[in-house]
């Protein structure tokens, strides 16, 4: 049975690092070319280490094994560049979901490891690109994940759908037309950085115009909208519930420009005393309290 060759075992070394970081090598290109020169598996070779690993969890078939299939991974890789995402990153991500198959592999199935392995790459760079092609995701569920991989291949020449259009790869995709428009806006749209990427100081970012002093944090405004309304329909429903004493009294007191009424001054205008005029003034503010905690 044929053992592994020089150049494998040679290679594997200055590999193993490379497995988890392409750019070990120096640079991509030395990568690729170090990977594609090793060696494809023989299926009686493939079979014997995929026992091993199998049966005597055999590290050394297992990093045979996915030497021996880098270069796959570099393939499928070189597929989803067009997301603008690193291609090191791209291949980095497959040799993960390689490492999974080889360590699912059974080779009594009869199936050849690249033919199994390819599934976990595409999986694993998937997940990459879902992570980290935008700030916010563009897909989450089962069905936008089909469309978001699909769609771009689909589009001609990336330019936007007509309804003829949408309605194919709705049909294509069995997913529903407005589905289809939704993730094309979506993949349509653009990441705006925050920073200036220039050096010039004469130009803005967006960041320029944001508030610094927190006025415009979201729970601030609801807080403002709510302060706002019940000092305006809520204030006015609230004095309406009252008699017309209590009302006149609190208005008196607390919703005048000039600092508002005594308790003596209201004492003399009812003919009561200060002390009656002040428990009038609490029974009525404690009502308003609940009519604009109900409200």
């Amino acid at each position: 049975m044929k053992q592994p060759s020089t150049s494998l075992a040679t290679s594997g070394n200055a590999l193993a690092l490379a497995i988890a970081n392409p750019g070990a090598l120096g640079t991509i290109d030395a990568y690729i070319s170090a990977v594609n020169r090793l060696p494809v598996l023989s299926a009686e070779r493939e079979t014997e280490l995929g026992r091993r690993l199998r049966d005597q969890e055999d590290l050394g078939a297992a990093r045979e094994l996915i030497l021996s299939h880098l270069r796959l991974v570099v393939s499928v890789a070189r597929q989803y560049l067009g997301y603008g995402l690193p291609h090191a990153d791209l291949i980095q991500e497959g040799n993960v979901g390689l490492m999974k198959a080889v360590k699912r592999f059974d080779p009594e199935r009869g199936v050849r490891l690249v033919s199994f392995a390819v599934h976990w790459i595409k999986a694993e760079i998937h997940e990459y690109i879902i992570r980290n092609w935008r700030l916010v995701k563009v897909a989450t569920t089962k069905a936008q994940r089909k469309l978001f991989f699909n769609l771009r291949s689909m589009r001609p020449d990336g330019q936007t759908l007509d309804p003829d259009q949408v309605d194919h790869i709705a049909r294509e995709l069995n997913v529903r037309r407005e589905d289809v428009s939704e993730m094309e806006v979506r993949l349509s749209g653009r990441d705006m950085s925050l920073e200036n990427q220039d050096d010039d100081d004469d130009s803005y970012a967006p960041i320029a115009y944001l508030s610094d002093d927190g006025r415009q944090e979201p729970t601030r405004v609801l807080e403002r909208a709510a302060r706002d309304e019940l000092q305006g329909n809520g204030l006015s429903d609230a004095l309406e519930a009252l008699d017309p004493r209590s009302r006149r009294i609190v208005e008196a007191r607390w919703l005048q420009d000039d600092g508002g009424a005594t308790l003596h001054e209201l004492a003399q205008e009812f003919g009561v005393s200060a002390e009656r005029i002040r428990q009038i003034e609490a029974a009525a503010l404690k009502k308003m309290r609940g009519n604009l905690v109900a409200a």
